[in-house]
């Protein structure tokens, strides 16, 4: 089966490194495993496009028994929410977000998106692709921000959560600075309220030169859910400051679920999604 994009889906190490992954994780462990903080760790589903496409019940039912407990969406796989919701139930799993393109939650679409999301057990919509209209120029970043503070406004009363999370790294993506110095990831950010997410991929930041932690203290209290992927490297041995992401995640972040995606495989993907779930465990976060 070809490899589908996001977007189509929203339509639809070294030994030296091995033995730092290792030291690092027993720091993690008693930093944070010994408080007893838990924040539940789901999985993307994207990491795992081709097998959920083919097999999802089979997908479902091996992410669960790897250790995750629950799983994000981006396409349903011609799917209602009921048959998704009871696949979920059977396997045991949550449902910890939803990625939508910016379409579904505008106008008429918002109401059809919110009551899906509502049967399928899922109250964060997720906005992970915008489109050039938006992201072209300035004045597109500031109508986008616009659309998203009046989405977030008409979700709230229905309980659901409208967020925005990076993706792309081209010369107009969201870490490529305007003329003044401002990012567009802060225009939006300073421009929506405050119970609108902040879903950063903590590999993509570091790809689009920009600092994970510092982000995640910018914006106290929004990065209700965050991607976990690495970059520069197998998973916990590349440039991602993981340490310092946990800490900022569990003392200003307000976090609710760590996500892992993974979709750079170097193993086959399932094989890929269960050692970042054993590296996350070794690190005290399962």
């Amino acid at each position: 089966m070809p490899s589908l994009t996001r977007r189509d889906l929203l339509k639809a190490g070294s030994g030296g490194a091995a033995f730092l992954s290792l030291a690092r994780g027993a720091r993690l462990a008693r930093t944070f495993a010994e408080e007893g903080k838990r924040i539940p760790v789901g999985l993307q589903l994207y990491s795992v496009q081709e097998e959920a496409a083919d097999d999802l019940v089979g997908t479902l039912a091996a992410i669960a028994g790897m250790g995750y407990r629950g799983v994000e969406f981006a396409g349903y796989y011609g799917r209602s929410a009921a048959e998704l919701r009871t696949m979920l139930a059977d396997a045991g799993l949550a449902c910890c977000g939803s990625h939508v393109g910016i379409d579904a939650v505008l106008g008429d679409a918002l109401k059809e998106t919110i009551e899906f999301n509502q049967a399928l057990g899922n109250k964060y919509l997720i906005v992970a692709s915008l489109g050039e209209e938006y992201t072209g120029t300035r004045a597109g970043w500031e109508r986008a921000a616009r659309a998203l503070t009046e989405a977030a406004v008409r979700a709230r009363p229905q309980g659901m959560l409208i967020g925005f999370h990076n993706c792309t790294q081209s010369d107009t993506a969201d870490f490529h600075p305007f003329d003044d110095g401002t990012l567009p990831w802060d225009l939006v950010f300073s421009s929506t309220p405050d119970d609108f997410v902040q879903q950063i991929d903590t590999g993509s930041v570091v790809e689009g030169g920009a600092d994970p932690v510092a982000l995640i203290r910018r914006y106290p209290g929004r990065t209700r859910t965050i991607h976990l992927k690495e970059h520069g490297g197998p998973f916990g041995e590349g440039e991602v400051p993981w340490e310092a992401v946990f800490e900022a995640c569990e003392t200003v972040g307000g976090t609710e679920w760590y996500i892992v995606e993974q979709y750079r495989h170097e193993k086959p993907p399932l094989e890929s999604v269960a050692y970042c779930l054993e590296v996350l465990r070794k690190w005290g976060k399962v």
